[in-house]
């Protein structure tokens, strides 16, 4: 589409982790991560950022949709109803809070 910046907002510090390492060769999904170091080492600037999912409603939408596909590359278009609607709830900042139980 000929982004040149691309902002990754990511709920996963494990994910960026493994996405900014270089050797994942012994990782369960090296493949993947090989093919997306490919894409990283492409003519554009990529960063990435930590962000909590319950602040972020189109990354949540992402995972989930993502657990209901194929391994592989799905391009989502911005589109997609649902999308839409997260996206918008991104933009006027509504999100959920987050439910933690401890023992005690």
């Amino acid at each position: 589409m000929g982004y040149r910046r691309v902002r990754m907002e990511i709920d996963s510090r494990c994910a960026i982790q493994i996405l900014q390492g270089e050797d994942n060769s012994d990782h369960q999904h090296a493949m993947v991560i090989d093919r997306l170091h490919e894409l990283l080492r492409r003519d554009w600037d990529v960063t990435f950022s930590h962000i909590y999912r319950e602040g972020n409603k189109s990354a949540d939408f992402h995972a989930s949709r993502g657990h209901q596909m194929e391994l592989g590359f799905h391009f989502v278009p911005i589109t997609d109803p649902a999308l839409c609607l997260h996206l918008l709830y991104d933009t006027l900042g509504i999100s959920e809070s987050r439910l933690v139980l401890t023992e005690g």
